[in-house]
């Protein structure tokens, strides 16, 4: 049996993504989906060139979704778990 160690790291990317809204989370995972796509493509393109134009093109677009994702929180939307509503722990 695998144990699974979770790194500081890991565990911080984890329980940033459990605190993004609903809404940004569709943003995010909508960009990854369109970047998954550019991937796609840049593996069939006929050049070296075209393939590594259309890769940073895949990461600009998954970095421009996190970036609006965040910005979505920042801008005062309250993630589920950060409203506290429904908390029984004091």
């Amino acid at each position: 049996m695998r144990k699974i160690l979770m790194t500081p790291l890991a565990v911080s990317l984890f329980a940033l993504a459990a605190c993004q809204s609903e809404q940004a989370d569709q943003v995010e995972d909508t960009a990854e989906a369109q970047a998954e796509r550019i991937d796609e493509m840049a593996d069939q393109a006929p050049t070296e060139l075209q393939e590594e134009r259309l890769e940073e093109k895949a990461d600009v677009v998954e970095e421009q979704g996190e970036e609006a994702a965040n910005k979505m929180d920042d801008d005062g939307e309250i993630a589920p778990s950060e409203s506290k509503i429904g908390d029984t722990q004091p």
